[in-house]
């Protein structure tokens, strides 16, 4: 399952094509670019919408999505199209705005309205594809809930078991390699000196454990459409769904395209309930489900599948084959807000603990 930037809400979609609907979605889209930072996207997204609202090319390059529902971004699907022209170099005039190719970020919409018109087709033929930035940042929480998982098993059964890192909605794989990550903070710092990530100013907040990591000793996940990190067309794809102005967040995945050169982790082209069905517990391990901002676009009858089978593989888990889920997931409010929380949940043990707030990129990670 392809990780958004953004979590979406699931609030009912109308099923006839309305360009209005369409509009209120990319207008909630600008929203979440401005809290998160990026004053690029929320500015362009912001004409966007009022291009298609006023029937300009933008309507024209959209035309046939008025009903994609909000968890679909399409908003963030079409910026991730034109980024992919602008890093295919088939955009020369909006590159000299883009920060990601050393634009300088201004005067932006009056050249992608113009690319709107040029290369309407084929941005509409990278509108198919879902967001996939594999975020890097979100390693941070991932890290740490690893502490977490490690402290609990030092106290329950006086040690730590080596690690099997499984992921659903994994897209490349990155966070599969986080062990591997530098991550940083003023309570203390995890993972090898040098390492091309690092995660600077990653956690606040309690301190963690001051456990080391165990050893991660398998790596394996799913997604349904996987990303090989390992080739050009998979390396443009990721990079042009970070957006533009981040350029923290684009050091931040080159250092992790390194790393998954050096260290294997396999990535299958799966369902999540398919996948975990072929997953079983191995003594002297414990088996790690992670998943991070994925769970809200599995069909409501797949996650009951999944819960199911982490029950049943949980019923089997012993003190010598243990099993933990690692979520980072919105938790949302009655009035359509969200936080994005990471939970830890153990067998044979059987807690379940709210961990931490994270950001939807996972950096900072404010640890409770």
């Amino acid at each position: 399952m392809p990780p958004n930037d953004v979590p979406a809400d699931f609030s009912a979609d109308d099923p006839a094509d309305d360009p209005v609907k369409m509009v209120e979605h990319l207008r909630r889209q600008v929203e979440h670019c401005a809290a998160l930072g990026s004053p690029l996207y929320s500015s362009l997204l912001t004409s966007i919408a009022d291009d298609a609202a006023a029937g300009g090319p933008a309507r024209e390059v959209l035309r046939g999505h008025e009903s994609d529902p909000g968890p679909s971004a399409l908003g963030l699907r079409l910026m991730g199209a034109v980024h992919r022209l602008v890093l295919d170099r088939r955009a020369p005039e909006l590159a000299l705005t883009y920060p990601s190719v050393g634009g300088t970020g201004d005067a932006a919409w009056p050249a992608l309205r113009a690319l709107l018109v040029d290369e309407r087709e084929a941005i509409r033929a990278l509108l198919h594809q879902a967001p996939q930035t594999n975020e890097v940042g979100r390693a941070s929480a991932l890290v740490g809930g690893l502490l977490h998982l490690a402290a609990g098993e030092v106290a329950a059964y006086g040690g730590a078991l080596p690690i099997r890192l499984v992921e659903i909605g994994a897209s490349a794989g990155l966070n599969l390699r986080a062990d591997h990550f530098r991550v940083e903070s003023e309570s203390g710092s995890v993972g090898p000196v040098g390492s091309p990530v690092v995660l600077a100013d990653a956690w606040r907040g309690a301190p963690l454990p001051t456990y080391e990591l165990p050893p991660v000793v398998s790596r394996v996940g799913c997604d349904l459409a996987p990303i090989d990190p390992s080739t050009t067309e998979g390396r443009l794809s990721l990079t042009a769904f970070v957006w533009a102005d981040q350029r923290e967040r684009l050091e931040r995945l080159r250092g992790a395209l390194e790393v998954a050169q050096q260290v294997p982790a396999s990535v299958v082209a799966s369902g999540a309930a398919d996948f975990l069905d072929t997953i079983e517990l191995v003594e002297g391990s414990t088996t790690v489900v992670w998943h991070s901002i994925m769970w809200q676009y599995v069909d409501p009858a797949e996650q009951v599948h999944i819960t199911a089978r982490l029950a049943e593989l949980g019923e089997r888990a012993t003190a010598t084959a243990r099993l933990a889920r690692l979520q980072m997931e919105p938790v949302w409010s009655p009035n359509g807000d969200f936080e994005v929380v990471v939970e830890l949940t153990t067998w044979p043990s059987g807690g379940n603990r709210r961990l931490v707030v994270s950001a939807a990129h996972g950096l900072p990670t404010i640890w409770d």
